[in-house]
């Protein structure tokens, strides 16, 4: 259980998901201690839960008044089955991720520090061989670092001039430095797995890695209500090779991972704290290997009002919410195998990714191709819905 919640859970206001196998279906939950407080009767729907107003003084409430529980030593039984490995057991109650409805939006190169990788990897063509000579190459062309270059000011746009003469202009450099950041989809609706799962690598990429982020939770209205943890599983060869690829880099079965769960802000964790995260990295692999690795909020080039401003406005409205992954300072670049080749995952690595103020997400990657088929979509959530949902709606008559 400790590896789940933050170290200061005492305080924290945590809410996630659970499926239940008794009623064949998703529950939305409230961590209670060393419990799980069932929701559903209240909130079929994370959704529902994050656009209601008042919502945490409202989940103070329930505390007292809702009957149904699980224990959460149960749960973490059913989602990590071996020595902490995630395995879950499928017949059991399990974390499922923390969110249902809401559409899953990443930005990308948001970074200045890691925004020479985007650029290796375009220059690269997805080669990974060329990536030590290429870094080189790009860091004596820009004078060694851009630290310190604000996105979109007067000395970012002194650099592009610098750069296009030189011949080094990239269109991660634009997204970078410039004025609009990088927004994409990351997957559909309900397609995000939870700690536990295993994540998939499919069979055309041989150059990719984890990307430990902090994860945004919006509601409808545009407010950042709360956070989490997120693995935004990246192909470096495929989006290398054109940015036009995005969506076969980005979007494939497994590839969004949240979790454990959604902390939401109160007295005791507010977005500044936020703002102060640092992530850490840990892949350990079949074979020995270790990857370590951090990611700190706190460098963000761009703040997250203006990354939420990108995705949510006049332009572009969501009405059961989204989450937003805020990109990552992390890009493993340590050798695995032979000398400047790099990392790249191997079937069997286990990822975790955690902060003490947001628990720990773990996942183990395999194929896309051994993965259990994502069945369970709207279509047989809103079944679900209109199946549970009904004897409760039938008592209030």
């Amino acid at each position: 259980m400790s590896h789940l919640l933050p170290e200061d859970a005492v305080g924290a206001v945590l809410v996630g998901r659970i499926w239940d196998p008794a009623t064949a279906g998703p529950r939305p939950v409230l961590v209670d201690g060393d419990t799980l407080i069932d929701l559903f009767d209240q909130f079929a729907t994370m959704s529902e839960l994050l656009n209601t107003e008042n919502h945490v003084v409202l989940l103070d409430q329930l505390r007292a008044t809702t009957a149904r529980r699980w224990d959460l030593d149960e749960i973490a039984g059913g989602t990590f089955r071996v020595d902490d490995a995630p395995a879950i057991d499928r017949d059991a109650p399990h974390l499922l991720p923390p969110v249902d409805l809401q559409a899953l939006k990443a930005c990308g190169v948001t970074f200045v520090d890691s925004l020479i990788e985007r650029v290796i990897e375009e220059r690269c063509a997805g080669d990974f061989t060329l990536a030590e000579q290429t870094r080189s190459q790009v860091l004596d062309a820009l004078g060694g670092s851009l630290t310190g270059v604000r996105p979109g000011s007067d000395e970012a746009a002194r650099v592009k001039e610098v750069l296009v003469r030189e011949g080094f202009w990239s269109q991660y450099l634009e997204v970078g430095i410039g004025p609009d950041p990088e927004v994409f989809t990351k997957g559909p609706v309900l397609s995000a797995v939870g700690t536990g799962s295993r994540i998939g690598i499919p069979p055309f990429s041989s150059w990719n890695n984890p990307e430990p982020e902090l994860v945004l939770v919006v509601d409808n209205r545009g407010r950042i209500k709360g956070c989490t943890l997120g693995n935004d599983v990246n192909l470096r060869d495929v989006e290398g090779r054109s940015a036009l690829l995005l969506g076969m880099a980005k979007d494939n079965n497994g590839s969004t991972a949240l979790g454990p769960f959604i902390r939401l802000f109160n007295d005791s964790y507010t977005i500044d704290h936020a703002r102060q995260e640092t992530i850490r990295l840990t892949v350990r692999g079949a074979d020995g290997f270790v990857l370590n690795g951090t990611n700190s909020v706190q460098r963000l080039s761009r703040s997250f009002e203006e990354l939420v401003g990108a995705a949510y406005g006049r332009h572009h409205q969501y009405p059961d919410g989204f989450i937003l992954f805020t990109g990552t300072l992390f890009a493993p670049n340590q050798d695995r195998d032979a000398p400047g080749m790099g990392f790249t995952h191997k079937t069997g690595d286990v990822v975790e990714i955690g902060s003490a103020r947001l628990g720990t997400l773990t996942n183990m990657v395999v194929p896309t191709e051994d993965l259990e088929p994502w069945e369970f979509g709207i279509g047989a959530h809103m079944r679900y819905l209109l199946d549970q949902r009904q004897p409760v709606l039938d008592g209030r008559q």
